[in-house]
Formats: C-alpha cells, sequence, structure tokens
C-alpha cells in the first residue's frame, strides 16, 4: 500500500465521489440546524431535509459528498485510553436521495478502496445484515470471496432511526490487520471484539418505512448515507493501530512533547496525557470557530470541559501557564486551508482560550480548596466516591490527582463510588443529547413538516415589495389543518406568495393585513416554524377565511421601515465595534425589533464609557455618510475570499446574501435593510452590560427612537435643573456639590448622636451603687432601640467604669421591655450570676431570658412590669 497523508486521502475521497456525479458541499457547522442534538455526529445531518423528500437535489447531480467535523463526547473519559476514540474527528460521506442505491454504492465502495487507495483486496471483508441476500450477491458478482463475507443480526448490521419511520440494512468494510492483532480463535471474524479486523467504511441502505406492527414496508426512494472516519483510514494508509500516530494527530502529540520536554512512547501516563491534549484541543478550536463559547451547560459545557480536562492533563505532565494557543497554531496550519472559519476566527479562537486559561486557574485554586476541606472534615481514611467525582466534574480535577493528594495523607478514594458517579453522569448525558445521527431523525414531523413537503417553500417577495396578490395554500387552527378560519377567529395561514419577512436572524417577524375582498384579516405575527415555510398568525376581524382565497397581503410599511432601520444599525454598529475594540469581536446573537436593537457580541471585559463613546461616534460618522446600501446574491467561498463578515455560529447555504453599507460593513445576512444609511437618521447606545462569560450585550435606539431617547434625556435633566434652581449644563457641579454637603451633614449627625450616647453613659455612671459582695453596679432604666445597642451600652459603661462591676439596664425597644445584665470577670467572681438575676427578673415582665454568668438578656410583654424588674434586682444584689 501506498504511503497516503490525510490530506490527500481526504481530497480523493471527496474527487472520486464528485466524478461519480456527486455534488460536493462544505462540511456543516457543528452546531446542528436539529434541536434534538447537542452537537453535528455525522455527516448525514445536514442532509435530514433530503432524506425525507422535503428538499430536492437539482440535476445532474446523483448525491453529495462531504467531509463532515463532527465531535463525539458522550464517552470523553475513554479519549486517548485507546487508539480509536475521538472526541473531534471527519467523516466521509456520500449520500444519495433516491438516485443510486446498493449495486452502485457497493461498486464505487470496492473501487475506491482497491483501485484508489490501493487496499490489498485479500485483507478486506465485508459483514452484511443476515437477510440481505441482495448485497452478498452484489459483492460475490464483484469479486469478493463467500469466506470474506459475514452475515450479522440486526444489532450489528440493521440501522434504524426510531421504533418506526426510514430504516435498513447495512454493509461495513473491514481491513485485516493481521492475525498478530487477534484472539487467535479459529473462528475470528468481523463483529469480534479483538483488533483484528478494523471497520472503516459503514454503507446504510435505506430501504423501508418500519411500521408499529414491526411490518417493512419499502420506501418510494431508497436513500444512501455512508461514513468513512478520516482518522481510522489514515491510519491504515499510513501502516499505523493508532489515529494518534497519523500525521495530523502525530503533529499535535509532537507540540505537547516540546512544551512538555516528554519523549512519546517513554512513560504510558504521559502518553495519555499527549494524546488526550492533542485530541481535546482540535474539538476546541473547531467548536469555537462555529459558534460554541464555554459556559456551564449545554454545548458550552462540552466545549468547557474539554479545555479544562486539556489543562489539567497538561499540568500533569508539566506544562504551565497558557499553551493550548501552541496547539491551534498548529491546527490552523495543517487543516486552515480545508476548513476556514478556524483561519478567519483565530484571535476570537486566540482570546477566548486565554482567558478560559486564566478562569480555570482560579477555578483550580477552588478545587484544591474544596479537596483540602473535604480531606480536613473527613471521618475515617475514606474519601467517598462522589466527592471525588464532584472534583472532577466542577472542578475538573482528574480523580488520579484526586488518588495522588489523597494517599499522601494516608487517604484512599472510594473508586465504586467514583465510577457510579460516573455511570449516572454517562447516562444522563446520553438521555439529554442524541449520541449519534440516528436521533436527528426524531423530531421531525408534524403539520408544518408535513405543509412544507406538500406545498414547497414559500416564494418571499418581501425584499422588493410590502404588499402582493397570494392565495391561501393552507390554514391551521390549534396544531391541526382546517379549511376556514370563521370571523373572529385565530390561527395560522400559508401563502403560496408573501410581502411578510419570518422572524429569523435575530430580526422579528413583519405584521399587517390581508385583505380577501370581505374583511379584514389582522396579521399578527410571521414565523418559518420548518426553513422555507412561512407562517402568519392572524385574527380574523370581521370576515371569514378559507384555504384557495385569493388576497391581498400588505405588510404595516412604518413598522418594517422602523425595523430596517435597526436593522443596518446591528451591521454598522458591528463593524464599529471591531474597529473600535479588535478583530476578535463577533456577533452572538440579537435583536431587531421596531422600538430598539440589542446587539451580543464576544469581548472580555466591559466596555469604558470612553470606549462606547468612541463606537457611537464611528457609527454615526458612518450613517451620516449616506452612503447606498448594496444588496447581492454570491457563493460563500467568493464571499470569504473577499473578506465579508460571517455572522459567529450561523449555517450558510452554498448561495448567500451579502449587505453591503459601503466597504465599512459588509455581512452575509437574509434580513429587510435600508436603502442609504442616512435613513438610520443616528444611533445611540443606551446600556452595555455582560450576558455571559466573555459576552457582552449592547442595547440601542435609532431614528425616531434615539429622537425620542435625546428628548427623554434632555427633559430629565431640565427637571433636574430646575429642581436645582442651575443651568441645565450645571447639574454635574450642582449635584456634586449637593452630595458632598450631604456627607458633611451626614458626619455631623453621627458626631451629635455620639454626644448624645455620650450624655446617656454619663448618667448611668452617676448611678453606680456597691453590691453587698463589694463591686461597683448599676442597676437602672435606659432608651435604646433593641437587645443589641444595649450590648454595646454594656461595652462602653465597662470601659469607664472606675472599677470592674455590673450592670443591670431596662428599657422599651420597639413596644417591648428588654433586660440585661452584665459583669466583669471580677464582678463574676465575687459572685454576680447574670444569668440568675435576669431569671429572677423575668417575670415581672412577662417573659423570660437566660445566659451566662457574665452576659445574659430577657425580653418579655408587659413593659410596666419594668421597674418592678428593676427592683427584683436590687434586692438580689444590693
Amino acid at each position: 500500500m501506498e504511503f497516503m497523508t490525510t490530506a490527500e486521502i481526504r481530497e480523493k475521497y471527496l474527487s472520486y465521489f464528485e466524478g461519480k456525479g456527486c455534488k460536493r458541499m462544505p462540511s456543516s457547522s457543528l452546531i446542528p440546524d436539529d434541536p434534538s442534538l447537542l452537537l453535528t455526529s455525522a455527516g448525514m445531518v445536514q442532509f435530514k431535509p433530503y432524506f425525507l423528500q422535503q428538499k430536492q437535489l437539482e440535476e445532474p447531480y446523483v448525491g453529495t459528498t462531504t467531509v463532515q467535523k463532527c465531535v463525539r463526547t458522550n464517552d470523553i473519559d475513554i479519549i486517548g485510553t485507546t487508539g480509536r476514540h475521538l472526541s473531534f474527528f471527519e467523516m466521509l460521506g456520500n449520500f444519495s436521495f433516491g438516485r443510486y442505491f446498493k449495486k452502485e454504492m457497493c461498486a464505487w465502495a470496492y473501487d475506491f478502496s482497491v483501485n484508489v487507495l490501493g487496499l490489498p483486496a485479500e485483507r478486506l471483508y465485508f459483514t452484511v445484515f443476515e437477510d440481505d441476500d441482495e448485497t452478498i450477491e452484489i459483492w460475490k458478482d464483484l469479486g469478493v470471496p463467500e469466506e470474506h463475507i459475514s452475515r450479522l443480526g440486526e444489532d450489528d448490521n440493521f440501522w434504524r432511526a426510531g421504533p418506526t419511520g426510514p430504516c435498513g440494512p447495512c454493509s461495513e468494510i473491514y481491513f485485516d490487520q493481521g492475525p498478530e492483532f487477534g484472539c487467535g480463535s479459529p473462528d475470528c471474524a468481523p463483529g469480534c471484539d479483538c483488533d483484528r479486523f478494523l471497520e472503516y467504511w459503514n454503507c446504510v441502505f435505506t430501504q423501508y418505512d418500519g411500521q408499529e406492527d414491526g411490518t417493512l414496508l419499502p420506501l418510494p426512494k431508497k436513500n444512501i448515507d455512508t461514513g468513512m472516519g478520516l482518522e481510522r483510514m489514515a491510519a491504515i494508509m499510513q501502516g499505523v493501530q493508532s489515529n494518534y500516530d497519523t500525521d495530523v494527530l502525530r503533529s499535535l502529540v509532537g507540540v505537547g512533547e516540546r512544551l512538555s520536554g516528554k519523549a512519546y512512547g517513554d512513560d504510558p501516563e504521559a502518553d495519555l496525557a499527549l494524546r488526550i491534549i492533542a485530541d481535546h484541543s482540535r474539538a476546541v478550536t473547531f467548536m469555537i470557530a462555529d459558534g460554541i463559547l464555554p459556559s456551564n451547560e449545554g454545548r458550552g459545557y462540552v466545549l468547557r470541559r474539554l479545555l479544562r480536562r486539556a489543562i489539567m492533563k497538561a499540568h500533569l505532565i508539566g506544562i504551565e501557564g497558557p499553551f493550548l494557543n501552541e496547539y491551534v497554531d498548529e491546527i490552523v496550519r495543517l487543516m486552515g486551508d480545508v476548513y476556514p472559519e478556524i483561519v478567519e476566527n483565530r484571535e476570537l479562537e486566540r482570546k477566548l482560550i486565554l482567558s478560559e486559561e486564566d478562569r480555570f486557574g482560579a477555578t483550580l485554586r477552588q478545587g484544591q480548596s474544596f479537596l483540602e476541606e473535604a480531606l480536613a472534615n473527613l471521618e475515617g481514611d475514606v474519601l467517598a466516591g462522589e466527592e471525588a467525582f464532584t472534583l472532577h466534574d466542577t472542578y475538573g480535577f482528574p480523580v488520579e490527582v484526586t488518588r495522588e493528594i489523597a494517599e499522601a495523607r494516608g487517604v484512599t478514594v472510594d473508586m465504586e463510588g467514583f465510577e457510579r458517579s460516573m455511570a449516572a453522569q454517562r447516562e444522563r448525558a446520553r438521555a439529554a443529547g442524541a449520541k449519534d445521527a440516528e436521533a436527528a431523525w426524531s423530531t421531525y414531523g408534524g403539520v408544518y413538516a408535513d405543509l412544507l413537503k406538500e406545498l414547497g417553500p414559500t416564494r418571499f417577495v418581501g425584499y422588493e415589495a410590502t404588499s402582493a396578490e397570494a392565495r391561501v395554500a393552507a390554514l391551521v387552527r390549534d396544531g391541526e389543518r382546517v379549511e376556514s378560519l370563521a370571523a373572529g377567529e385565530t390561527g395560522e395561514v400559508v401563502l403560496d406568495v408573501t410581502p411578510f419577512y419570518a422572524e429569523m436572524g435575530g430580526e422579528v417577524g413583519d405584521t399587517g393585513l390581508m385583505d380577501n375582498g370581505e374583511g379584514h384579516v389582522y396579521v399578527l405575527d410571521t414565523k418559518a416554524p420548518e426553513k422555507g415555510l412561512t407562517v402568519h398568525s392572524v385574527r380574523c376581524e370581521d370576515a371569514p377565511l378559507a384555504v384557495g382565497d385569493a388576497v391581498v397581503a400588505r405588510v404595516d410599511a412604518q413598522r418594517r421601515a422602523a425595523i430596517e432601520r435597526n436593522h443596518t444599525a446591528t451591521h454598522i454598529l458591528h463593524a464599529a465595534l471591531r474597529q473600535v475594540l479588535g478583530e476578535h469581536v463577533k456577533q452572538a446573537g440579537s435583536y431587531v425589533g421596531p422600538d430598539r436593537l440589542r446587539f451580543d457580541f464576544t469581548h472580555f471585559e466591559a466596555l469604558t464609557p470612553e470606549q462606547i463613546a468612541e463606537v457611537e461616534r464611528v457609527a454615526n460618522l458612518r450613517i451620516m455618510e449616506a452612503v447606498p446600501t448594496t444588496i447581492y446574491e454570491t457563493s460563500l467561498d467568493e464571499a470569504r475570499a473577499d473578506g465579508v463578515t460571517a455572522l459567529f455560529g450561523e449555517k450558510y447555504g452554498e448561495t448567500v446574501r451579502v449587505v453591503a453599507a459601503g466597504e465599512f460593513s459588509r455581512e452575509l445576512c437574509g434580513g429587510c435593510h435600508v436603502g442609504n444609511t442616512a435613513e438610520i437618521g443616528f444611533a445611540k447606545i443606551t446600556s452595555e452590560s455582560s450576558v455571559g462569560a466573555n459576552l457582552r450585550r449592547i442595547e440601542a435606539v435609532t431614528s425616531y427612537g434615539a429622537l425620542a431617547y435625546v428628548n427623554k434625556v434632555e427633559a430629565e435633566l431640565k427637571d433636574a435643573a430646575t429642581a436645582l434652581r442651575v443651568a441645565p449644563f450645571d447639574v454635574a457641579e450642582r449635584a456634586a456639590a449637593n452630595v458632598k454637603a450631604l456627607k458633611e451633614l451626614q458626619q455631623k449627625g453621627k458626631r451629635a448622636q455620639g454626644a448624645i450616647g455620650g450624655d446617656a453613659v454619663a448618667g448611668l455612671l452617676a448611678q453606680v451603687q456597691e453590691a453587698s459582695a463589694g463591686y461597683p453596679v448599676i442597676i437602672a432604666r435606659t432608651e435604646v432601640s433593641d437587645g443589641g445597642q444595649m450590648r454595646n451600652l454594656w461595652d462602653v459603661v465597662r470601659s469607664r467604669m472606675e472599677r470592674p462591676g455590673a450592670l443591670v439596664a431596662a428599657a422599651v425597644a420597639g413596644g417591648k421591655p428588654v433586660l440585661m445584665a452584665a459583669g466583669s470577670d471580677e464582678a463574676v467572681a465575687a459572685g454576680f450570676n447574670a444569668g440568675a438575676v435576669i431569671k429572677a427578673m423575668g417575670p415581672a415582665i412577662q417573659g423570660g431570658g437566660g445566659g451566662k454568668p457574665s452576659m445574659a438578656q430577657a425580653g418579655g410583654k408587659n413593659a410596666e412590669g419594668i421597674d418592678d424588674a428593676l427592683q427584683i434586682a436590687r434586692d438580689l444584689i444590693l
């Protein structure tokens, strides 16, 4: 076999299937366009609408071919322990949506394996579903010996989307690595648990529609879904046994060798760490480039966990300080030509990773404190597995680090308990998000998917016009299709043509009217529950509406114009933020309504007032240049080459729409925009805040909204000026002077209160008497606001008594009587017992309390009994 690099295998695969009539398409984002999936984990994910016949592949293509970037992390703790498991990997695939099937697929797979890759035919083995005689005959006709074909059951060679729905047999191709990798059994064959037979290609023949009763009905159009792991094939073609020994991953292992001074192959523990960092660094780089930001939930949590696991492993092999960007530089060098997004987002990757490395340093210190506290409070010599898991999951501590620190203190870790917690977490992960592409089929269906399949995409004419003649294609009420809506009813309308923009990309949906000649139908909102299908939420005001009705659809043009002004302003503000703060700024979310706009962006600290003012200045300079906006369609590759800004985390097709305001702002966008920047008027930022780690938010208004905001601020300023009796521009100076004067008055008040307190203490000291036991004592009524103040009073009295003594005081606080008795050490030694005194006094105020010989307090209900209580104290002490 000829040695081939990963890049050569990738290109040979895509070129081969292009030559067979398949359309080469780019990898989709790691953020799937599917709520049932956390991350893109298979090549078929982006083609789900094609498999379900909701979209059609244009002629003359017979299918598609891709190299799909994938992330799977359900078994994250296995990664690095074997040569096969990866968190990030590339999946080569070719797909057919009813154009070619088994015969072609098997022939091409055999031809590519033997004649393009040069794999020895005698080392190829094939598995098929046990009842799939057709595929067995196809392989035999291609020259595969019968002894190289194995029949396997449904668990191994039958693919299902779920209990019902699309399904079909599959055939897998294996490479025989040689008997030295086998188990030695004479029955060893593909499907055995040993490493001899390495599966590298899975071909799924989706030909049935599974029914609830278990029967399999033929699909009207049969599909092909294949997957070949690029790293696994690279291992075969490069004659190595581990994915980590292939050219790309071995280069990343080399980065770790250089940074740590460790040689790969010398120490199993160091080797494990080097593999994990190499793998995780790729996943981290691609996830950030696709718009995933570290967080404590969802895919952001997956990213943060991978980051922290890589950092911990680096610390174990002596890599200190920020280091991950060294890996990212190498990943960009190795893979940037195939995946330009990792190049375009390099500055963001760099700053985000540095921020997370710094943040995790603080977390590590917290974790160390947690472990120290757990060990200090430990009863016995076993640390609970649950606590070790908390350190692992929350703080990123590998359990081996916890064990090492614990063993140095003579403590063992309950590993069985730790493994139980780990197993429970894995189960939660599997339940919370689909672990592979099979779950991607589960959420399709419902009334909107059916409408899209039946009617096709809605034709949108709203870029050119705000009104259009249309026909009612479908009506929905309470989730069910209906033939009509009566006057006064609400429901949803699908038109064949619409000028109404459906909520998308942060821009709110249009509102307006429909007129069918009988009355008005108010459009309350417009959405796209399925991509391409526009659905209008309506209320039939004074006339019914029926399927087939001809209507004139009119957008609220004034509201649309306000939305357009705000939307174009977000583009200009985005460009201004990048100019002022740096190229790492990327849009991470937005809201564009008629009254305001909100813009979320990647940045790592709060903006200063000076920065906000500069962003405003730059944005308004461009707005007032009165630049015409240019909107055109082009290919995604050409847009990238021209430096057009793609929105962070957004997914694009091959043809994209560019909105340009001169050279200052050029973005990919499908929204509605002004024809000239001067229509915006001016933009005013109203707030700046944090919305999460490494994410900031500005809110702004434009045009009439900006004018209203400025007018409101001016009115508030004038009201303040009137109240302060100064000119408006002197308000700040006068307010500062007033604040200073108020603080001085407050200080005087505190001093006056202190003087009054001093008089009260002096009055008490004048009532000192000699106790029968020979120590000075004060027994008196006083004025306090609460029991705490009474204790403070004792501190002052004690410090000013000539000899150490005691105090018994009574007061009314909040309408309730309170008592306190307190004595110095000398008084207590002479026989004073505060607790006994208070216990004796309590009944007089219908209350009770207690304390120590040196301090006791009581509360009660009868304030009129205070004098009696004080007399009881005198009788006891004097």
